[in-house]
């Protein structure tokens, strides 16, 4: 939904032709990353081939915590992947006024494998994550918003995680990443007083521009 309605079109033909291999079977990256569960790799690398060889030209992995293994999956296909890292630093650094600290909403996963707190450092951007209170909070909230069923409950997980986003401003920080798929299906930009960043907006424009159009 976020490609096609960033793609300038005119018509059905002007829109990029679009693989997905989605697969709820991928085991828990958090639990892979934190607690020795088991590694999504064989089946995320099963799903690229699929997309190669069916004529992707290149790939995009929404989930923020796939990322942790990225390296160990580029080293064994051979079509790029585009870093949902790479595109939120970029525009994260970006920003004007520059962006010095940004807080982080994120999986436990995502947060303990480093992946943008060590990226955003090469850009001169410090982040603050969330204490362990707070932490089991944004993973609680995460594994709810995943469970169809508590639908009803989306309003009391987006005060929690604003609490934590909140607690993250009063600290410092200049700007949040939603730095997980659920977090912006609870929360949005207007809840904040800070830019909010939403990774899968961000990846969507970046593989626009990857496929060679200027996303709207």
């Amino acid at each position: 939904e976020k490609i096609i309605k960033n793609t300038p079109a005119q018509k059905d033909q002007d829109h990029l032709r679009v693989l997905v291999d989605c697969n709820p079977k991928v085991p828990d990256r958090t639990a892979a990353i934190c607690e020795n569960g088991q590694s999504p790799v064989p089946i995320l690398l099963n799903g690229a081939h699929r997309l190669h060889q069916s004529g992707a030209d290149f790939i995009i992995i929404p989930c923020v915590s796939a990322h942790f293994f990225l390296n160990e999956i580029g080293r064994h296909i051979h079509i790029p992947i585009l870093s949902i890292i790479d595109a939120v630093t970029q525009v994260v650094h970006e920003v004007n006024p520059p962006i010095q600290t940004v807080g982080l909403l994120a999986t436990t996963g995502t947060v303990r494998g480093g992946l943008f707190q060590n990226r955003l450092k090469q850009n001169k951007i410090d982040t603050i994550i969330p204490g362990k209170s707070d932490q089991d909070k944004v993973m609680a909230g995460i594994y709810q918003i995943k469970a169809t069923q508590v639908r009803d409950r989306r309003e009391k997980i987006k005060i929690e995680l604003l609490n934590v986003a909140n607690s993250l401003i009063k600290k410092g920080a200049q700007g949040i990443i939603a730095g997980c798929t659920e977090v912006p299906l609870a929360m949005g930009p207007e809840d904040i007083e800070v830019p909010f960043f939403n990774p899968l907006l961000i990846l969507a424009r970046a593989a626009i521009s990857e496929a060679g159009r200027k996303p709207r």
